[in-house]
């Protein structure tokens, strides 16, 4: 060592500090890049990127090869900065040498580039990458080794490094990640994709027409009031029945009326049933998202939601789904909000009938909906009884007036959000 220049011992010196800032700044650049990105870039064929995913593949690998290197660089670092001390300052630099290097990698070779790696990874991880690649293939052996050690003892407790693939992200984690890319995705877009990801947790009856506000078609009525049904008709699909809707017959396309309604006199019950479609049924509870792609299986456009004993208790359509997610087609405000009207002091007078989903939709309120589906089952529920009309109750926040009831239903109901009420709250 005599023969080593104070000069080289220097050059030695800043090299290996450069050398532990590249393995600190890469172990947190390749540990902190945004993986989504990363295999994003490696389906677009970038070099760099691809590197990158083949090394994460295997992290124990990944990490045995930086902090072997990283430890080898430091080790040599502080016997280099130790030869230096002895040579400036004899036996006392032995001791003064730990004291001046222990700042000097924590700041340049630890704190500072971390730092940098942290705020960009992938101008540092992408680079680092190829030299990393390269390092492996000759320290491989080494790291083989080392690894073997520590998945051993990894082992013991019951850890298995070729099983730390990661895992697949969860519906949850993507909502997260879909609201934190608000800046980059239009609030219209992002609603929509919130509305796809809920698709798993609203069933079909949540959305339903309800079995008593079905519109259909009854064969048990006169030929005179069939074809006026038939004309004053405003939907797509008809469901064609015999005194009720448990009677269905089949589901009647309004395309194929032009054929039976040419002449209202020579009108033939028999050409109806001929042109009708068999009537499509799914059971209550499905979730939407399965609902959809069973829509899309069949062909259909229109399902009777039925129960556990086959009785038919609403209707959904795939408008109704898809209304899930982009939101109402009408433009017709007075339609949209036809079940809920503000009154002048602040108050709603809700049709008792209505969804408790549609109304915490189109009030942002936070009504109770892990139980009964409507208003009315809300409030019965509550009660225990048969309100009056006039009948006051609170629900968590909001303060409820019955303003019209029947023997065996509320039909509609005055409400309102008291002001700085703890909505989770229960019956007032």
């Amino acid at each position: 060592m005599e023969d080593i220049s104070l000069t080289h011992l220097y050059i030695a010196l800043a090299g290996l500090l450069v050398m532990s800032a590249f393995f600190s700044a890469s172990e947190t650049g390749l540990m902190t890049l945004n993986r989504y990105r990363l295999r994003h870039l490696a389906r677009e064929g970038h070099r760099g990127a691809m590197l990158v995913d083949s090394l994460l593949r295997r992290p124990d690998r990944l990490l045995g090869l930086i902090l072997l290197g990283n430890n080898l660089v430091n080790f040599g670092a502080a016997s280099v900065g130790a030869v230096i001390a002895l040579r400036l300052m004899g036996e006392l630099g032995l001791a003064v040498a730990p004291i001046v290097l222990t700042p000097l990698v924590l700041i340049f070779c630890e704190v500072a580039p971390k730092t940098l790696a942290a705020l960009h990874p992938e101008r540092i991880a992408y680079p680092a990458a190829y030299l990393l690649v390269a390092l492996g293939k000759v320290l491989n052996p080494f790291v083989w080794i080392i690894n073997r050690i520590a998945n051993a003892l990894l082992a013991v407790i019951g850890i298995r490094a070729e099983r730390a693939a990661d895992d697949a992200i969860s519906r949850e984690e993507l909502r997260t990640v879909v609201i934190e890319a608000g800046g980059i995705i239009p609030r219209r877009h992002q609603r929509m994709l919130l509305s796809i990801l809920d698709l798993e947790q609203v069933t079909v009856d949540d959305i339903m027409v309800p079995r008593n506000e079905i519109a259909g078609l009854d064969l048990n009525k006169s030929p005179v009031e069939i074809v006026e049904t038939l004309y004053n008709s405003q939907h797509t699909r008809l469901p064609v029945y015999r005194g009720n809707i448990d009677g269905i017959v089949g589901i009647l396309h309004a395309r194929r009326l032009p054929r039976i309604l040419k002449d209202r006199a020579e009108f033939d019950v028999q050409q109806l049933e001929n042109i009708l479609q068999e009537p499509y049924f799914v059971p209550l509870g499905t979730h939407l998202q399965n609902q959809l792609v069973n829509f899309q299986r069949t062909r259909q456009r229109s399902a009777l939601a039925v129960d556990e004993y086959g009785v038919i208790q609403g209707l959904v359509t795939i408008e109704d789904i898809l209304e899930e997610i982009v939101g109402k087609f009408t433009t017709d405000l007075q339609a949209h909000h036809q079940y809920i009207h503000p009154q002048p002091d602040g108050t709603y007078l809700i049709d008792a009938g209505v969804t408790i989903r549609e109304i915490n939709r189109q009030l942002h309120w936070d009504l109770p909906a892990d139980g009964p589906r409507t208003l009315n089952g809300l409030i019965l529920e509550h009660l225990q009884t048969m309100p009056e009309s006039g009948t006051s109750l609170r629900i968590g926040g909001y303060a409820m007036e019955i303003t019209g009831a029947t023997e065996n239903a509320v039909r509609t109901a005055r409400v309102t959000r008291i002001p700085g009420a703890d909505e989770s709250g229960g019956t007032g």
